[in-house]
Parts: structure tokens; C-alpha cells; sequence
């Protein structure tokens, strides 16, 4: 019987571990499964959050009437903005120059006085600002009673506002008066639960409807506390804690932490910020702020245009393309969205060769969005999804259009919007004129846009132009890219993407341009569809906390709109494709920055240009552009119509250097001295390029100037006289005006080349005396040799001689030959007047001596006509 039991005993352990292991098999077995589903089976689509901020959800304030206040009156100042900076580095200056920088609004800063002067505040009667910021309001009521009765005596009588900021810190009193206000500031204070004052005056933008619920970030918040009637409080909240402040009610009152002066106290207008412009609500309310108290001036209108692409419809993986429930859900969201924002349609940029290349899924999904095809816009992008600038041919482009546009009309695709984007914005800045052209022949494209002009970073500096008939939008970013396409797996964690919709980066895109073109991708809309829920999200913030109006427009109306808005903008402005890795990265392989000039002849016209580009086109190493059917030896590229053709056509007239070292381009256009245009875009495509200018009596250039004109048989030359064109007073006709004008502006020599400073630094201009270089030549060229650093410096006493003939010294050729400039070089002319020469000598008095010391100032040596010019007027 013992031995029984022990049977069974032994019996039941050895079944208890069979039941053990099978267990552990069937745990192991199970957890393989869940494994190979997890990583082989698409996601489950779990709802994301609905929009945070959601109007019906929040707490709603009633709107009493808001108290009347006369807008101020600045139109006597000019529209720019004086920041007073206590370091030009801090956080809060650089925000709030990115507002202003984003609003195109005109600005500038200077360190804030504590004891000295303020900068000059007004000019020839008018005042040159119309708003002025203290990033440290204690820095204005510390100044000293006498700047600070000049700057308050300013604001009154020009009607100029201030807007100031107090950020308080460990050593600041907890409660104290603010000083010469009746005003108490209590610091250092944790805070919850925003509020919008609906009688706040100056508010225009902000919607002031909504509660911010929640605690405030930061334990370093001020209040504002006054019984006087010239305050209103804009911004409210409670306190974290029942903490006791002085003077105050208990801790569940609503304490001002943004604070407007209506005036009533001193005549002027203030707007007082008790923190930084960290918190999101605060850069609302300081666009606000800058609104009313320029009258509007510095304000832009509430209407905001926005247009949705959707970039690579057909491009993408297996795995992130769009599937028929994700189309499903576009066409509802886009109905959704369409009741808050007129016409509402998102755009589709398709790339036809990769239609049917996904999951079987995935291909239904393309079905899908071709058969509601009619509910969408559309766009092409390159029928293979390559980018143009890798293709110098311009007929490979043309048939990757064609199959594009050939797939689009056997599908039904609307191929008449006018509008296209480039992959990878190749090929649209830097200009490759290949695809300009192609989409053209094409598509007869009108419109398209890109990150890449000026350049991608900063994005609030992106800006418009006009080239080849086509407009060319700024395009923005919203947070989305090709790989975001989880909400869980968002880089940073899901609330960085809400923080970017909820008064982050997108919404401020918004609200500072009044035109976005959005840019996202396929795979943002497949998957978890973060495109839908950020742009749900977005519109509906937008709209619970502005008084924004939303719309949208087909890309055509949407660029006439922009330029409507920004005429200014139509001009492109060239930079060097070099300076920028980005740029360089998707301009042609085939073209180099080797070819643009290293120098310019700068002129002015009539003072010996063309002698020095005879004399520099001798040299070995020196090389000119080759000449221009119109324009002859000269481009005039940065001061005329030829700009518009860009850096492709003028590369073209320079060679390709056969070594980058030695070889020396460089271009002579004698009408870029005095215009307002070339140095700008002169430094712009040529930063590093020398300047040469040659200057002789501008009394003597400017009757060459006019014998010049006569030889060419201007009209307007040959009925006046000489002295009736510099003499003729106010009121003459438009053609004599002109001549006067070229005869005389072109000779105010200091302020041209200051122009001309203002883009080049003083060791890149070289000012040479046009009598020595009549005279001694040789000399000259030597000095110009290391100017330029030449490593081969000529002796042009070699290569130089005098023709009595001519009058002036050509070029030595073999068997003594000489190459001269042409029969229009040197011509003789009868002796000015002496009324003539009396009047201009009077008349450029004052601007020789400016330019004596500015030469001076620069260090180079004043040429001889000068020295005798300022001898005789002693």
C-alpha cells in the first residue's frame, strides 16, 4: 500500500511538470504571435484627442461693451518700430524682433540708457518713430528727468505709444510702485486660470471669449494693481495658492498680469506686460498692442488665406500610403472644415508613375481618390518624382511633364490649375531656367511656390518674386514630414505637435503672414493621419481665440492675391547659389560660381571706364565678360531690365575658368555707380567682389555727360544749351528733367559711394583718380595689380603709349602698333561757359567736401582735381 501513494505521488509531480512546461511552451507560443502580428499587421487606428481647443468645451466670459478710446494719431511719424534693449542676445528681444521681422514691420534697437542720451527722436519735423519698446520698463521710469521729459514730450506730440515688459527675478521686490505711476507691481507669484478682458480696448485680433485654464508656467509672474481709471487690465488671473498679496483681495480674484494705460494719467498710451512673451497668449496680445497704439499703422488685416498641399499623392513606401477609409476620412474632414473656412479644398501634387505601386490596400486607396478626383484640387509634380536640376536638358524635362500631364488627362485629373511644385523645391530657387521653361511649354504654369527664397531659415524672412511669367509663393512648414506619421511616435512626444498647433510655431504662422501655403505629404494622412488632426486642430484654435477670418484660394487667385498684398516683392533679389549649402545642393552640377565676376567697374559714366577696361584686359590673368548685343562691352545687369533674366543669363557671358586660381572675370557697367538698386544686389550675388571707381571734376563730367548726349543726337541736348539744362529751375518737362539729371546727380560723389559702403566693406572699394589715370596710367594699372591681389603683377610701361593724336595713351602691339578705344573716345569739345562753370562749382561745393572726408575716413588718397577744388574755395 506504501508503495502505492509513492506511485501516485511520483505520478502527480510528473504531471504537475508536463502542466508546467506546457504552459511555459503555450506562453512563449503566444507571445511569437502578438510579436509577429504586432510588427506584419498595419496599426489599429485608435481616435486621436479631439482638438484641444475646442470653442463648446471652454469656459465662456460675457462680453460688456468695451470703454471708447480715441486710436492714437501717429501718422506724424514714420512707421518703425524703437526697441530698447537691455542685451540685443535675451530671449525676449529676439521674439520680439521675430514678430515685427514677420510682420514686415520696420524696427530698431538700441541698448537702453539708464544715464545718457536717447537716440534722436525726430527729423526735419516729423517724428522717426511710431511705437517704442522697453524690454525693462524700470530702464524708462528710472531714465533721468531729462531724457525722460524729452521722450514722454516726443510721445505726446507725435502720438506715439510704449509698450514695456517687467520680468521679475530673485532680487525684485515683492510689492513696490511703479515709480512716477500710480501703478503697484507684486512679484515673484505663481498664477492659473488665464483670462481675456472682453473691455479691453486694444484688442483686435484676440477673441476674448476663452479661458485659459490651467496653471501658468513659471513661478515669476507680476500683477498689477491700481484704483486710477487710466488702467485696463487686457490679461487676468489667479493666483496658484493662497497666498496673501498685499493690497489685494483673497487669492481667487483675477489680478492683472497684462495691464493697458489708456492715457488719462500723463496724455500718454502704455501697454505693460508682467512677464515675458514665453507664454503663447502673450505674443496675441502684443501683436494686439502694436496695433493700437499705431492707430493701425503697423497692423495687419484680419483676413487670413490658407492653402493646404498635399505633397507625393502616389509616392510613398507600402506601409504610409493612403488606404479607402484614410480617403474616406480627407473627404469628411475637408466638408468639415469647409463649414469654418470658405472653400477649403486641399491640394493634391501626384506624381504619375507610381500610381498602382503599393499594397493591394494602398492601390484601392488610389482608386479612391481618383474616383472623388472632382472634390479635390490638383497639381504635378515630376512624372517620376526626380528633381529637375540634375537634367541641364531641357527636353527630358519636357517629357517627364508630358507623361505626367498624359497620366493626368487619361484619369480625369484636372491639368488646369496653373499651379506646380518641384520635388525637393529643385530647380525654383536657385533659378534653373529649364524647368522655368518647360513648365511653361507644358503646363503653362502661372504659379508655384517654395521654402528655398530667400533661403529656408529663418522661415518668417521667406518671401515671394516674379521670374519668366511665373509667381513664385512662400511655402511653409507645419511640423508634419514625410516619416511623422504615428501621433504616438511624434518626435518629442505627442504634446510637442499639440504645443506646435496650440500657440506654437503654426499658429503664429498664421497669425503674423497673411498667406500660408502649407506644405505635407501623403504618408501624413495614411496611417494615424496627423495631417488631419493638426489642421483640424489648428482651424479650430485658430478660430476660439482670434477674430481671424480663414478662407481659402485656388493657388492662381491665391498669388495675385499675395502680390497684391506685397507689390514690392514682384522683383527677385539673386544671391550667390554658393553661400548657402542648401542651395548649392539643388542647383545644376553643371554650372559654378567660378564663372560670376570677382570685380566691378562701377563708373560713374564719362570718367575714363572704358580706359581702364582696355588697360585691364591686357593683363594675362584678367578676363571681361564677353560683349552684349545692346549694352556692348557693359552688362548692366544690377540696375536695369536685365536682372529680371537672371544669374543664368549672366553667368553666360563669363567663360568657364580654366583655373580658379589665377583666372580674373570681372564687368564694367559705368551706370551702377549712382543707382539706388546695384550695390544691394551687386553684394547680394557678389559678396566678396572689389570696386572700382574712377572719379574725375563732376564739372567736367557733367559737360561730358552733355556733349555726350548731343554727339548721340538727344533731342532735349540739341535744343538747350549747357547752362539752360543745369540751370533749368522746378517745373520743366519730364525729358529735360532727365537730362539734368544724369548730368548732375551721377557728380555727387560721397553719397553714392556711401550707398555703395553701406553693402561693402572699405578694403573692398578702390577709388581711383581719373586724371592720373589719363595721365600716368602705368602707375594706376600698378596700384589697381594689388588691389586686386593679382599674383602676376604687368608692367604696363611695356604695354602703354601716348598717341598725340588721339590724346590719350593706347595699346602697344607688335611691329609698334597701337589699339585704341573708338572714334567716340576723346572727342574734343568747345569750353564750358564760365556761368556753367560757376554754378557747378557751387553746386558740388558741399559735395566735395563730404567726399574729401570720406576718402579721408577710408584712408585713400584724394585725387588731384579734389585737392585743387577745395584749395580754390578756401
Amino acid at each position: 500500500m506504501v508503495k502505492f501513494w509513492k506511485f501516485v505521488r511520483s505520478f502527480r509531480q510528473l504531471e504537475l511538470h508536463r502542466l508546467i512546461l506546457m504552459l511555459m511552451v503555450f506562453s512563449l507560443v503566444s507571445m511569437c504571435l502578438l510579436a509577429y502580428y504586432v510588427t506584419n499587421s498595419p496599426k489599429i487606428k485608435e481616435a486621436l484627442p479631439l482638438p484641444i481647443s475646442d470653442c463648446n468645451n471652454q469656459h465662456r466670459v460675457s462680453q460688456p461693451p468695451r470703454r471708447h478710446t480715441p486710436l492714437l494719431d501717429s501718422s506724424r511719424t514714420d512707421p518703425m518700430v524703437l526697441i530698447f534693449a537691455e542685451s540685443i542676445y535675451s530671449q525676449l528681444i529676439q521674439e520680439i524682433v521675430t514678430i515685427l521681422e514677420s510682420s514686415r514691420f520696420k524696427y530698431r534697437t538700441e541698448i537702453a540708457p539708464g544715464k545718457g542720451d536717447v537716440p534722436t527722436l525726430t527729423e526735419k519735423g516729423r517724428g522717426r518713430f511710431a511705437l517704442i519698446v522697453y524690454e525693462n520698463i524700470l530702464k524708462y521710469v528710472n531714465l533721468d528727468a531729462w531724457n525722460r521729459e524729452l521722450l514722454d514730450k516726443y510721445c505726446v506730440e507725435y502720438g506715439v505709444g510704449i509698450i514695456g515688459f517687467f520680468k521679475a527675478n530673485e532680487n525684485s521686490l515683492l510689492s513696490a510702485q511703479l515709480k512716477g505711476f500710480p501703478l503697484f507691481l507684486h512679484s515673484n507669484l505663481g498664477l492659473k486660470d488665464y483670462h481675456i478682458n472682453p473691455n479691453a480696448p486694444l484688442l483686435y485680433v484676440t477673441r476674448a471669449n476663452q479661458v485659459e485654464q490651467g496653471p501658468l508656467p513659471g513661478d515669476d509672474w507680476t500683477v498689477f494693481q491700481s484704483n486710477h481709471s487710466t488702467y485696463e487690465p487686457v490679461l487676468l488671473a489667479s493666483t496658484k495658492s493662497a497666498e496673501y498679496i498685499p493690497h489685494l483681495s483673497t487669492h481667487k480674484a483675477l489680478h492683472a498680469t497684462v495691464i493697458q494705460d489708456l492715457g488719462l494719467h500723463d496724455g500718454i498710451q502704455r501697454v505693460f506686460f508682467g512677464n515675458t512673451l514665453n507664454f503663447w497668449l502673450h505674443k496675441l496680445i502684443f501683436v494686439d498692442a502694436i496695433a493700437y497704439l499705431t492707430g493701425k499703422r503697423l497692423c495687419l488685416s484680419l483676413d487670413r488665406y490658407l492653402l493646404v498641399d498635399i505633397d507625393d499623392i502616389f509616392v510613398g513606401k507600402e506601409g504610409t500610403r493612403m488606404k479607402v477609409l484614410d480617403v474616406k476620412a480627407l473627404l469628411l474632414s475637408q466638408n468639415k472644415l469647409r463649414t469654418l473656412v470658405p472653400n477649403f479644398t486641399f491640394n493634391l501634387g501626384f506624381s504619375g508613375k507610381f500610381y498602382h505601386t503599393g499594397a493591394s490596400e494602398e492601390d484601392a486607396g488610389d482608386d479612391m481618390l481618383l474616383k472623388h478626383r472632382n472634390e479635390f484640387w490638383w497639381f504635378p509634380h515630376m512624372w517620376s518624382h526626380m528633381q529637375p536640376h540634375l537634367f541641364h536638358n531641357q527636353s527630358v524635362l519636357v517629357e517627364q511633364m508630358l507623361l505626367n500631364k498624359q497620366f493626368a488627362v487619361e484619369h480625369g485629373i484636372p491639368t488646369d490649375m496653373g499651379y506646380a511644385v518641384a520635388p525637393h523645391h529643385s530647380g525654383v530657387y536657385p533659378v534653373h531656367m529649364q524647368l522655368y521653361e518647360a513648365w511653361k511649354l507644358v503646363w503653362d504654369m502661372k504659379v508655384t511656390s517654395t521654402e528655398e527664397y530667400p533661403h529656408l531659415k529663418p522661415a518668417r524672412f521667406r518671401r515671394g518674386f516674379k521670374h519668366h511669367g511665373i509667381m513664385v509663393l512662400p511655402r511653409q512648414t507645419c511640423g508634419l514630414f514625410t516619416h511623422t506619421i504615428f501621433y504616438n511616435e511624434y518626435p518629442g512626444g505627442p504634446k510637442e505637435l499639440d504645443k506646435i498647433i496650440n500657440g506654437g510655431e503654426l499658429f503664429l504662422t498664421v497669425l503674423l503672414n497673411p498667406i500660408s501655403i502649407f506644405m505635407t505629404h501623403l504618408s501624413n494622412y495614411g496611417n494615424d493621419r496627423l495631417g488631419l488632426y493638426t489642421f483640424r486642430n489648428l482651424i479650430s484654435f485658430v478660430q476660439c481665440w482670434t477674430n481671424l477670418k480663414l478662407q481659402t484660394l485656388p493657388p492662381v487667385q491665391l498669388a495675385q492675391r499675395y502680390f497684391q498684398l506685397f507689390p514690392e516683392e514682384k522683383d527677385p533679389f539673386w544671391q550667390d547659389p554658393c553661400e548657402d549649402k542648401r542651395h548649392k545642393d539643388i542647383w545644376s552640377k553643371e554650372k559654378t560660381c567660378d564663372r560670376l565676376p570677382k570685380l566691378l567697374i562701377i563708373g560713374p559714366q564719362k570718367s575714363g571706364t572704358t580706359a581702364l577696361y582696355l588697360f585691364l584686359t591686357m593683363h594675362p590673368d584678367v578676363t571681361s565678360n564677353t560683349p552684349n548685343a545692346d549694352t556692348f562691352e557693359e552688362l548692366q545687369f544690377f540696375n536695369g531690365p536685365n536682372y529680371h533674366k537672371g544669374i543664368d543669363w549672366y553667368m553666360d557671358y563669363f567663360p568657364i575658368p580654366s583655373n580658379t586660381t589665377s583666372d580674373y572675370f570681372f564687368e564694367k557697367s559705368a551706370n551702377y555707380f549712382d543707382s539706388d538698386m546695384a550695390p544691394k544686389r551687386a553684394a547680394a550675388l557678389l559678396p566678396l567682389a572689389k570696386i572700382i571707381s574712377i572719379l574725375i571734376s563732376p564739372v567736367d563730367r557733367a559737360y561730358s555727360w552733355y556733349q555726350h548726349q548731343r554727339a548721340h543726337d538727344d533731342p532735349v541736348a540739341l535744343r538747350y544749351s549747357f547752362h539752360e539744362v543745369i540751370t533749368a529751375g522746378p517745373n520743366i518737362a519730364p525729358r529735360l528733367r532727365a537730362l539734368q539729371n544724369r548730368c548732375l546727380i551721377p557728380g555727387w560723389y560721397a553719397m553714392h559711394i556711401q550707398r555703395w559702403l553701406n553693402y561693402y566693406h572699405t578694403n573692398q572699394i578702390l577709388v581711383l583718380d581719373g586724371q592720373l589715370l589719363r595721365t600716368e596710367p602705368a602707375t594706376t594699372m600698378e596700384k589697381v595689380q594689388k588691389f586686386l591681389g593679382l599674383q602676376n603683377i604687368v608692367n604696363y610701361h611695356k604695354f602703354l603709349v601716348f598717341d598725340p593724336k588721339k590724346g590719350f595713351w593706347c595699346q602697344l602691339l607688335e611691329s609698334n602698333k597701337t589699339k585704341c578705344l573708338g572714334k567716340s573716345k576723346g572727342r574734343k569739345y568747345p569750353e564750358m561757359d564760365n556761368d556753367s562753370q560757376a554754378f557747378l562749382r557751387e553746386h558740388y561745393r558741399d559735395a566735395n567736401i563730404e567726399l574729401s572726408k570720406l576718402l579721408y575716413k577710408l584712408g585713400q588718397t584724394l585725387p588731384t582735381w579734389l585737392r585743387e577744388e577745395l584749395q580754390n574755395n578756401r
